[in-house]
């Protein structure tokens, strides 16, 4: 009996020291840092390409309450409420105590490239790192010096409430380890100009496929469906597949997409639903050519199925066995 005792301990302090090594947070060389003189105006537009103010500038305390005052006001407070439990968006604002003031430059690009907070803190990916770790080093640098321009706030937002085992924020590291590696975006030299930029925006910061991908139980976008349509991470509803396929925008042309960007209209008159309008009303302050852009390599991507439409087809399949 205690020979079985010894060796189940030693088995648990054996995987015990290989989830800590396998844990331990990655962060970014100050080494990595080029040499950039930061440009506050480009900083902003990347503000705006990433949506940080639909997030971080609602209502500071207020859950409910999505209606952004000012967006550059980024006390948080918006909480989100997923099937991992509810997330509290944190404040960004320049706060020293409760917001990002005493953040450095490299801490602000860890955070971004490799999800780890100063002190080594995991973050959770509902903060989209595992998009926005393809960022340049320089657009990242401009963001951090147009966000220390902006009102501090004092707001402490509230802890995450999220169920067994999401709440142990050690365990991100495994999570980080399969779908973080902080490379920048790579253009690839096969296709035009155009669409390499499309691709940075879509896939850097404006995270797309953030919303429009499905995702595995440990909330990673399954590889392969990239894209391809998502149930909504917040309720009920879909968020639609994007893809050139059939079920997807195949029927739709590069400036009926752009045009969509512009206005919020779809090419059959009609208008892009509650949960897309801010988005889009980021997408509307890009340059035409970057929303042209971005029409480019969607339809560039590969056509793919509706990933929501294949899972229902999938679960109906299940429950008929």
């Amino acid at each position: 009996m205690r020979k079985a005792v010894l060796v189940l301990f030693v088995l648990f302090v054996a995987g015990a020291l290989v989830f800590y090594l396998l844990t331990i947070p990655v962060t970014v060389p100050a080494s990595a840092l080029p040499d950039h003189v930061p440009d506050p105006d480009n900083g902003k537009y990347m503000f705006t390409a990433g949506g940080c103010a639909e997030c971080h500038a609602a209502p500071a305390g207020s859950c409910d309450d999505l209606n952004i005052k000012d967006e550059t006001v980024l006390a948080g407070g918006r909480c989100l409420k997923t099937d991992f439990g509810v997330f509290h968006v944190p404040n960004i604002s320049p706060d020293k105590n409760t917001g990002i003031g005493k953040w450095t430059t490299l801490d602000f690009v860890t955070a971004m490239k490799r999800g780890v907070a100063p002190g080594g803190v995991h973050l959770y990916p509902v903060f989209p790192y595992t998009s926005y770790q393809r960022m340049s080093y320089d657009d990242l640098i401009d963001l951090k010096v147009y966000l220390d321009t902006l009102p501090a706030v004092s707001h402490e937002a509230p802890a995450h409430a999220l169920r067994f085992p999401y709440n142990i924020r050690r365990g991100l590291g495994l999570f980080q380890r399969r779908h973080v590696d902080g490379e920048s975006f790579a253009p690839d030299p096969k296709v035009s100009d155009e669409i390499n930029r499309g691709a940075y925006l879509a896939m850097g910061p404006g995270h797309c496929a953030e919303c429009h991908s499905p995702r595995d139980v440990l909330g990673g976008i399954i590889a392969g469906q990239e894209f391809a349509g998502a149930h909504s991470p917040e309720g009920d509803g879909v968020v639609p597949n994007i893809t050139p396929s059939d079920d997807g925008i195949g029927d739709w042309d590069e400036s009926d997409i752009s045009y969509l960007l512009e206005t919020g209209n779809t090419p059959d008159f009609d208008v892009i639903g509650e949960t897309m309008a801010p988005v889009q009303e980021n997408m509307a302050k890009l340059t035409s050519q970057d929303r042209e852009a971005i029409a480019a390599f969607l339809k560039s991507l590969p056509p793919r199925p509706d990933a929501v439409r294949d899972s229902s087809a999938a679960d109906a399949d299940e429950a008929g066995e």
